[in-house]
């Protein structure tokens, strides 16, 4: 994968994606969940443009996904200039005999070539853009969850902030996590190992906030720093202060100071209550499910087009 990074790193700057279709992100997923998705990175360049699809096989299924096994909210294919390029690094993956799935492309993914794919709706990503509504108005609007907040201070909490250098701590977190639910992704160490890796690889982009008193932590909220935009990752709570609702109340601090420094927040998938009362915005999220049949007919060229693929463009796999 490291040949093709210039181009990778070109065209996600060139387009609108998120810090899930950052490199290093990809290239560390691709190397800590090989043992169950095997990497097939197809790339395609030309004079007319380039196309990037950062593909996987699942080995328990034989489904072709995308890198990030289950931990990346949203998918994309990095794409610019003619839509051919696209359609033949989909060609190329047809070819392999796996059906696609993929989970989830949002809205702003969408194009002439993905729905040539099956998409069937899959969820929406509530959240609040600076631009529809102040820090100062949106404090205004949930008044009982500052008061929350005053009083979690008077019993001696405060709120902290960490990046991603500080893997005890993210660790921690992820592990109070999995012994919250018994459905949580997190009773898998992998995966906190690899969050853990990815903040010690991009402390910039990870942002902890925390509620504390000493050693007593009550709330924590990772975050993603992604350009102008803060995306709520992880959230946790701790039961002793449930009544407070600290994490809610953590989030809608951690909110308001972003929309006070000019940034959207993103609650990312799935429309959860505690979401939902803090949300002004709703991104629509797809889920891609085409059958290996279905893959084929759509994206396997005819003999024409091939030769003129073949003359024409350079098709490298990168494997890992």
């Amino acid at each position: 994968m490291l040949r093709i990074r210039p181009l990778w790193e070109a065209l996600r700057a060139a387009g609108k994606y998120t810090v899930f279709q950052g490199f290093d992100l990809n290239l560390l997923a691709a190397d800590r969940f090989a043992e169950r998705e095997e990497p097939y990175v197809v790339c395609v360049e030309s004079e007319q443009g380039a196309a990037i699809v950062p593909a996987s096989v699942r080995r328990s299924d034989g489904t072709i996904r995308l890198l990030g096994e289950e931990l990346f909210d949203y998918r994309a294919f990095l794409h610019r200039g003619d839509d051919a390029l696209l359609r033949c690094a989909l060609g190329v993956l047809a070819e392999l005999g796996h059906p696609l799935e993929i989970v989830a492309l949002r809205g702003s993914e969408r194009s002439v070539v993905t729905d040539g794919l099956e998409l069937l709706p899959f969820a929406t990503a509530p959240g609040v853009r600076h631009e529809q509504i102040s820090a100062e108005s949106f404090a205004a609007a949930h008044t009982r969850l500052a008061r929350n907040l005053r009083r979690m201070e008077r019993l001696g909490f405060s709120l902290k902030t960490y990046d991603g250098a500080n893997p005890e701590l993210l660790r921690a977190i992820y592990e109070a996590k999995a012994r919250q639910s018994d459905t949580s992704l997190f009773h898998d160490s992998t995966r906190i190992d690899f969050l853990v890796s990815a903040a010690e690889l991009m402390p910039h982009i990870f942002e902890i906030f925390t509620l504390e008193n000493g050693e007593q932590r009550t709330a924590a909220v990772v975050t993603f720093r992604d350009g102008e935009c803060r995306r709520f990752y992880t959230g946790w709570f701790g039961a002793e202060c449930e009544k407070h609702s600290p994490a809610l109340s953590l989030i809608y601090e951690v909110t308001r100071q972003s929309l006070a420094e000019g940034l959207d927040c993103d609650y990312m998938t799935g429309e959860q209550g505690y979401k939902m009362r803090l949300a002004t915005d709703l991104v629509k999220l797809f889920r891609v499910r085409t059958t290996l049949r279905n893959f084929r007919f759509r994206f396997h060229p005819d003999p024409t087009p091939i030769e003129i693929v073949q003359a024409d463009l350079s098709i490298m796999h990168a494997f890992d």
